[in-house]
Parts: structure tokens; C-alpha cells; sequence
């Protein structure tokens, strides 16, 4: 709740009615839940202690509530923004009861024990996240001070004080309290400990929404380099997973806190049917997705459909088309036997027609925007089969990522390929036309999401353009061309190949020669990209240079 420090008093508080019964201090702004837990409280021979319209709340429902100024002898001011920060409160709640001299002293102030602190703070992560944004103004005044302040404290002396600071937590505690008559010395250890841990866990969490949010909020703060310069990372519920990517291995999914506990992203996924996501489903769901939104937005309008189809993270094909079918039908051709137990991502709603098609094909997961509701009960048939829907499928942005290493973290930007069309540089002596651009544009977008070392071979469709081969995560680039062309076939023959880094010699360009490949793009930028020209050039090839490294580790 929101307060401001005041000065303490050394005067006894007058009014003890009430020092020998339990005492709870309920200030929420969530509210639901509490009307409930005060009359059970009340009904134990508890008394209640509160503030402002968590009291008017508590009062029209009968309960009978001292107010906190009746005990700090000090009104609310500054619209509620000073209520609780007094030593009428926090000694009550501070005072340990295994220490003579902490239990003299309280006795001496004339503050009665506070047995129980119920308090939720103000939803500053909710504010922040609505669009449009809130002006700073407002969203200040849901930076919560005295709640914080009250969780912490009642945190602190946990043995003495049971601290709530979920509306969940209401009815647990209740039981507790309703089998000993309402002692609250009556609640174990562990479990004050396990409130205490909650508590501290969700000030935390506030602390790190505020200073996240604030840090990109406050005009005229100038970051270093555009990177935080602490690291504060808050994860939201956790979702306990069979197992890791073995079976010996413990998992689990949290939500991220960027907009504090308003999911987005996977976790704001919606599941239907099948059992529940593995820890390996999660990365490649979340790989399908990279490939699906890098074709998302108005520069891929002409070829709305995306499909891509995953395994382990990488692509086993990817598809851009007019048609939806055929998109499925482009990107599972570029490598069927890879796609077996694949997971698959379409970047519009998902047909009828395109759920028939898949029909039979084993897989693990489909996400997409939407599904119809025949398609999805086409898809349903096979019991295991996942399907989720995330309806706000966004072209990628530039954001911030973090990545853990052994003793620290990594942080990059990333996003979509960057790579300025209008600048790029043919080096060879036959150059490209529009539509041999327009699959180069492709191509650019499916290697930057490939992992390094890499290569992609790619064709024109009739409705779009396709992947024909992939070749990813190698430790040498002319393999990665071998491992493409093996899965590519007669289809490398006249088909495009995409590198992510340069070709550091010509045996790259000379495998693709020899497999049938007439045209190239790559970053540019070795010692030797005079004879990788060369080689080009003596087997009549195109070569654009987009000066753009996508590397992947």
C-alpha cells in the first residue's frame, strides 16, 4: 500500500481493546477473497485492523474493524499514500516474541501484538502493460510503498507473524487456524516459512517490474549502450515439467516477467487436447515460432502462408505460399523423412482443407493463430497429437535476449535479418532479377533463424517459394553444403543456396557447382572472397553479397 515514512510517537496508544485477542492487519488491493477470510477470523476471536476502502469493504459486510489511524493516531493523508509506516504498526509486527527485551519494550509503547499480515500490493505490472501506454504519471502512482514494506517485515519475523500476500493462501491458512480454534501459534514452521519465502519472492518481482519498466520509461536516461547495466530477471508461475530433455532430468516452464505476470509469448499459448508439453517441445515450439513471425507483416503480403515444419530446434523445411495447402505441402517435401515426430508452425489460422492433408502424419505439436473448428477436430483425432493457438502471431521485433553461460549471462539483440536490399551487391558477372531477389529475400530470413554453420538451399514454387535443403550446425561450411544437397536431391539442380557467414575458400562454391546450384548469397567479407568470386564466376553463377553476417550458436 502506499505510504510515506512518518515520524515515530513515543506516547502509549490509548485504545487497547482487544491486546489479548489475535489481531490481523488486512490491506489488499485485490479483494477477492477477503470479506471471506475477515468474518472467519472474526468468528475465531480475532480482531481486525485496516485501512481505507479494504475497511468500507469489510465494515458493509458486518465485520467489526479498528481503523489504522485509530491506532497510529494519525489521519490517512496525501490521498492514502501515508498510512502505514508508523512504529504503532510495524513494532506490533517486528516484535519477536522469543526476545524479553522486544516483548518489554512493546509492552511499554502499549502496542498490541499483530498476529497476521494480509496484504496484496497494486497492480503496477497490469498498468504498465496496457495498451496504449499509461502516462508516466499514473503509472508512478502504482508504485506501491507501504505494501511492500508490510510484506517484508511481517517476512522477516515469519515465526511470529503469518504473512499472506496471495488471496490463494487465504483458505489453507483458515484450515489451519479452524482446527486449533484460531491460534496462530498453532501454524508449523514450515508453512510460515513457506509464506514468508512467497512473500519475499513476490516483492521481488515487484521490485524488478518497476525498475525494468521505469527504465524504459524514464526520459533522458541513457543506459550504457543500450544494455541494462544489471541484469534482473523475475520469473512468473512455474509449470512443473514431466522431466528435461532426458528423463533424469528435472524441468519446469516459467513465465516471463517483462510485463510482469501478464503472459505473452508461449506462455500465453492456449493447449488443445493432448497431453502436456515436454521441456524439448517448449525450444521447438518456440523455433517454430521464430521461423513463422520472420515471414509475418506486411513485406510478405504477396505470400501470406507460412508453414514451418521442426525437428530439434532446426528446420526440416519452411514454405511461403498464396495457398495454405501448399505451403504445408512445399515445406514438409523439403525433407519428409527428418519431419517425422515433427512440431509445425502455421502463421495464419489453419483449414480444413490443410488438416486433411496432415492428416495421418505423426507428429508432436501444431501452433498457429487459429484453428477452424472442423480442422481442429480433424486434428484432434489422433488423442496425442497438441495443438495451440496464440492469436497475436507478430512480425520479429529487435528485443533484448538473454542466454546463460557458466558464471554469468550473455545479452544480444535480436530480431529480423537486417540486411538493406536496396545495398546489396552483386559481385559476380551475372546479376539477379526481381523475382531471383525476391527468393533471395526468403532465403536471407529462413538462414538467419538456421544454427551456424549453415547453408540453405532454396526454390521458386508455383504459388511461393520454398526450402528444398537444409544444412545446419556444421563445423565446416562445405558440409553443411554436402549435408543441404543429400536432402535436396535433383532439386538443388537450379536452386539457390542462402550461407549465413562467408565461404572462407572456394570448395564450398565448387560442391555447389557440382550439385546443380546457380546462384548464391552470402555476407561476404573473407581474405579470400576474390577467388570465391572467381569460382563463380568460372561456373557461370550468381553471387549477391549482403554484407550481413547471421550467425546462430
Amino acid at each position: 500500500m502506499d505510504t510515506s515514512i512518518q515520524p515515530g510517537t513515543t506516547s502509549e496508544v490509548p485504545d487497547k481493546t482487544g491486546a489479548d485477542s489475535p489481531r490481523a492487519l488486512i490491506s489488499v488491493y485485490d479483494k477477492n477473497g477477503v470479506t471471506a477470510l475477515a468474518v472467519a477470523l472474526e468468528a475465531m476471536g480475532w480482531k481486525i485492523l485496516s485501512t481505507g476502502g479494504t475497511a468500507r469493504l469489510l465494515r458493509e459486510s458486518g465485520v467489526d474493524v479498528s481503523d489504522v489511524s485509530s491506532i497510529t493516531e494519525h489521519p490517512e493523508v496525501f490521498d492514502g499514500r501515508v498510512k502505514t509506516l508508523h512504529p504503532a504498526i510495524h513494532a506490533p509486527i517486528l516484535a519477536r516474541g522469543n526476545n524479553p527485551d522486544d516483548v518489554s519494550t512493546l509492552s511499554n509503547l502499549g502496542y498490541p501484538r499483530i498476529d497476521m499480515v494480509v496484504v496484496n500490493l497494486y497492480p503496477f505490472e497490469e498498468v504498465a502493460a496496457r495498451e496504449p501506454a499509461v502516462n508516466l504519471d499514473e503509472l508512478i502512482e502504482m508504485v506501491d510503498i507501504g505494501g511492500p514494506t508490510l510484506i517484508r517485515a511481517a517476512a522477516k519475523n515469519h515465526p511470529d507473524v503469518l504473512v499472506l500476500a496471495d488471496p490463494s493462501q487465504y483458505d489453507e491458512i483458515l484450515l489451519h487456524l479452524q482446527d486449533t480454534d484460531g491460534d496462530p501459534t498453532s501454524v508449523p514452521l514450515d508453512v510460515r516459512q513457506r509464506l514468508a519465502l512467497t512473500a519475499f519472492q513476490r516483492t521481488a518481482a515487484y521490485d524488478v517490474a518497476l525498475s525494468n519498466t521505469l527504465a524504459q520509461r524514464f526520459e533522458g536516461v541513457k543506459l550504457e549502450g543500450d544494455l541494462p547495466p544489471r541484469l534482473l530477471i523475475s520469473g512468473g508461475k512455474l509449470d512443473r515439467l514431466r522431466y528435461g530433455e532426458n528423463p533424469h532430468q528435472i524441468a519446469g516452464f516459467f513465465d516471463a516477467a517483462r510485463s510482469g505476470e501478464i503472459p505473452f509469448g508461449l506462455a500465453a499459448a492456449e493447449q488443445h487436447g493432448g497431453k502436456e508439453l515436454s521441456f524439448n517441445n517448449y525450444l521447438d515450439l518456440d523455433a517454430a515460432m521464430r521461423f513463422a513471425r520472420s515471414h509475418c507483416g506486411d513485406e510478405w503480403s504477396e505470400w501470406p502462408h507460412c508453414c514451418v515444419i521442426i525437428k530439434h530446434t532446426n528446420a526440416c523445411g519452411v514454405a511461403i505460399s498464396t495457398s495454405q495447402v501448399d505451403a504445408w505441402k512445399d515445406a514438409l517435401a523439403s525433407d519428409p523423412e527428418s519431419a517425422f515426430g515433427c512440431v509445425i508452425a502455421f502463421n495464419q489460422e489453419v483449414t480444413l482443407d490443410v488438416a486433411e492433408e496432415i492428416d495421418n502424419h505423426f507428429l508432436e505439436c501444431i501452433i498457429a493463430p487459429s484453428f477452424e473448428a472442423t480442422a481442429l477436430d480433424k486434428l484432434s483425432e489422433k488423442k496425442n497429437r497438441r495443438m495451440l493457438t496464440l492469436p497475436n502471431f507478430t512480425p520479429l521485433d529487435s528485443e533484448l535476449r538473454w542466454r546463460q553461460i557458466d558464471g554469468g549471462w550473455l545479452a544480444q539483440e535480436e530480431g529480423a535479418p537486417v540486411v538493406t536490399w536496396d545495398d546489396v551487391t552483386s559481385v559476380t558477372k551475372q546479376n539477379m532479377g526481381a523475382s531471383e531477389l525476391n527468393l533471395a529475400r526468403f532465403g536471407v530470413a529462413v538462414c538467419a533463424q538456421v544454427k551456424s554453420n549453415c547453408v540453405v538451399f532454396i526454390q521458386p514454387t508455383d504459388t511461393g517459394f520454398a526450402t528444398v535443403g537444409i544444412g545446419p550446425g556444421q563445423t565446416s561450411r562445405v558440409e553443411a553444403v554436402r549435408i543441404a544437397a543429400r536432402r535436396a536431391g535433383d532439386r538443388a539442380k537450379g536452386a539457390m543456396m542462402v550461407s549465413d557467414a562467408f565461404f572462407p575458400f572456394r570448395d564450398g562454391i565448387d560442391a555447389a557447382h557440382e550439385i546443380g546450384i546457380t546462384s548464391v548469397v552470402q555476407p561476404g567479407g573473407s581474405i579470400r572472397d576474390k577467388e570465391v568470386i572467381e569460382a563463380a564466376d568460372e561456373h557461370g553463377m550468381i553471387m549477391l553479397f549482403t554484407g550481413v553476417r547471421l550467425f546462430r550458436h
